[in-house]
């Protein structure tokens, strides 16, 4: 039965109401007038075109009338071509509507007129539209850039404020939405989306998606290729083109754990299945916490599970993001921090502590050496917690601090309140502000009523300003440490003082975190001789573990060690991941050989890495 019409009505009537109580108004990244209309639904139908790359179709709006008077509805869009708007209550009308001139970061405000006649508490419109191939949150492949070289992919990545280049709506993490979906792609494609996905889903290439929980517009996300189904858990399985989902199936075997896991520490998973989504290695992120469907790189299958903490990290979104999300970009901490604590306390549960350790110190050195190079760039004030972004890119925001600094905040707590009060505060407030978008303002208020009033609070005001508004780490921070590093430390030393040969080094039960911080922590100036010394003991040129590889490979562009420039032009022109390309072309460029070198790779990578990628790579390579 077709969506547009019959099932409209009913859907209005039985989907749970959005929860705007705590939300702040205004957002600097958005046009949307969320003061006088809010979307409360989203209804889909679009047809992937792969020949033109692009969306086709129209999406129907209800928004929620808050200011009786108005008559003007604005909406986000980047880089859409739309044709048509209709008002359809009672009867389809015709809607005069102008697109606003674009900004390079914001895109271009859809206006919406309404006649006098519309009349209601709900409005519900209808924007026929057609996506842009150069949209910056899709991601349309060749056959030839996926796994199994006979299909084309196409992928979406909506986080931050991409939504808006492939959906006509508000685009702002303030106002959350249910949503449903009709899809129709080729028939041999199978479409997956962040909604109710049936693993026996049959391919005909039209498809039908609902999201029932109310989800901020960076969350809704498409997944369309040569995909198959394996079952992990009995709520958790992998989609993955047919070439990688055995591996992938393996390596994430543990996943269904981790969410009893996180259940036991923090309440209830409310999202029914936990899926995840592996994507072709231009995906890039490490991962994306789309709701019900996990996005991931294959960069994560590293053969031996130990990088599943990526999947512990998407994982524990559910609760801190999905659940409970950032009202604007400023306080994306609120998100990245809590989840990166919740990630860390599941590989403890799972893996043990000194596992914990590894990861947290690990993430100290990340924050260090992100803080160092945001100081030296100018951007001290995106060290903070409580960043302002007004007038930036809110993909700035997305360092290492409000993931690792949000999680030493949360280790702070833990410090002072003891980890069975922390525990009990944190479920409390997942639950209180279960499917609601919230500012920092909003949490401080929460965690003041519930901590610092109290008589015997063991934190002050004072404490948390400094966390809140000081660039850097805090000196009440309690810093991790790892007694597996220090032997790690030791052996290098060694090899680096000539005391032991590279050959004799113990690394039998070295696991990635181990590599890491061995290859991580070298010095600048070791030689060309030395890495030679190494790759002859270890074969690290050649390594599979794209962590791994990546570390080896900054170590050899310092080094200049010509060696791994083969593997070098190879790793970047297959890999998209931001994480792992964007600092080897930075360390490329400090070099007058290596600036050249970075120019000519990057004109064959360029086509691989996603639009947002490719546009911070063109200001810091140069487009070719």
């Amino acid at each position: 039965m077709s969506v547009r019409f019959a099932a409209i009505g009913a859907l209005l009537m039985t989907l749970s109401p959005t929860i705007h109580a705590a939300v702040p108004s205004g957002d600097a990244h958005s046009f949307a007038n969320t003061r006088e209309f809010r979307a409360t639904h989203l209804s889909l139908d679009l047809q992937a075109d792969f020949a033109r790359k692009r969306l086709r179709g129209h999406a129907d709006l209800t928004l929620q009338r808050l200011d009786p008077q108005s008559r003007r509805i604005v909406l986000d869009t980047r880089g859409l071509t739309v044709s048509k708007v209709e008002l359809l209550q009672p009867q389809p009308v015709a809607l005069k509507f102008t697109l606003g001139e674009a900004q390079p970061m914001l895109g271009a405000p859809l206006s919406i007129e309404l006649p006098a006649s519309a009349q209601g508490k709900d409005v519900l419109v209808r924007i026929h539209y057609e996506t842009s191939p150069q949209a910056s949150g899709l991601q349309w492949l060749e056959p030839s850039q996926t796994a199994g070289k006979k299909h084309p992919y196409l992928y979406s990545q909506s986080q931050a404020i991409h939504a808006r280049s492939w959906i006509p709506l508000q685009d702002t993490p303030q106002v959350r939405l249910t949503y449903d979906a009709h899809i129709r792609t080729p028939p041999e494609l199978l479409a997956v989306m962040s909604a109710e996905n049936d693993p026996d889903a049959q391919r005909d290439g039209d498809y039908r998606f609902r999201m029932p929980q109310a989800i901020p517009s960076y969350l809704i996300a498409l997944g369309v290729g040569d995909l198959v189904f394996r079952p992990i858990g009995k709520q958790t399985g992998v989609y993955a083109e047919p070439a990688v989902v055995e591996a992938a199936a393996a390596e994430f075997a543990d996943v269904q754990s981790m969410l009893e896991a996180c259940e036991k520490l923090f309440g209830p998973y409310r999202w029914g299945r936990y899926d995840l989504l592996i994507l072709p290695p231009s995906f890039m992120w490490g991962g994306m916490e789309n709701p019900r469907l996990t996005f991931l790189t294959p960069t994560a299958i590293a053969g031996d599970r130990s990088l599943v903490s990526l999947i512990a990290h998407e994982l524990a979104h559910s609760w801190s993001g999905n659940l409970v999300t950032n009202a604007d970009w400023d306080s994306v901490w609120l998100n990245e921090g809590f989840t990166t604590y919740l990630e860390r306390r599941i590989i403890e549960a799972l893996y043990g502590r000194e596992r914990h350790e590894m990861e947290d110190t690990l993430g100290l050195q990340s924050l260090q050496r992100d803080i160092a190079d945001l100081t030296e760039q100018g951007d001290a004030a995106l060290t903070k917690l409580d960043m302002d972004l007004k007038g930036r890119d809110p993909d700035d925001a997305f360092s290492d601090v409000p993931y690792e600094k949000g999680r030493l905040f949360l280790g702070f707590l833990e410090s002072r309140l003891g980890r069975a009060e922390l525990d009990r505060f944190l479920r409390g407030y997942f639950d209180h502000f279960a499917f609601q978008s919230i500012s920092a303002g909003t949490f401080v208020d929460y965690l003041t009523k519930h901590e610092l009033d109290r008589a015997d609070a063991r934190i002050t005001r004072a404490e948390l300003q400094v966390w809140l508004d000081e660039p850097g780490i805090p000196a009440l921070a309690v810093l991790p440490h790892s007694d597996a590093f220090k032997r790690i430390d030791a052996q290098r030393d060694a090899w680096l003082k000539g005391a032991t040969p590279a050959k004799s080094l113990d690394t039998s039960k070295w696991t990635t975190h181990e590599w890491l911080h061995f290859l991580d922590n070298m010095p600048a100036d070791l030689s060309s001789a030395r890495m030679a010394e190494l790759d002859e003991a270890f074969h690290l040129t050649t390594s599979t573990n794209a962590m791994i590889a990546h570390s080896w490979l900054l170590d050899a562009i310092r080094a200049g060690y010509t060696p791994a420039w083969p593997r070098l032009e190879n790793y970047l022109t297959t890999i998209g991941r931001r994480k792992l390309v964007k600092d080897l072309y930075e360390e490329l460029l400090k070099t007058t050989d290596g600036k050249q070198m970075a120019q000519r790779i990057y004109a064959r990578a360029r086509p691989l890495y996603q639009v947002p990628l490719a546009a911070q790579l063109d200001e810091l390579v140069g487009k070719p």
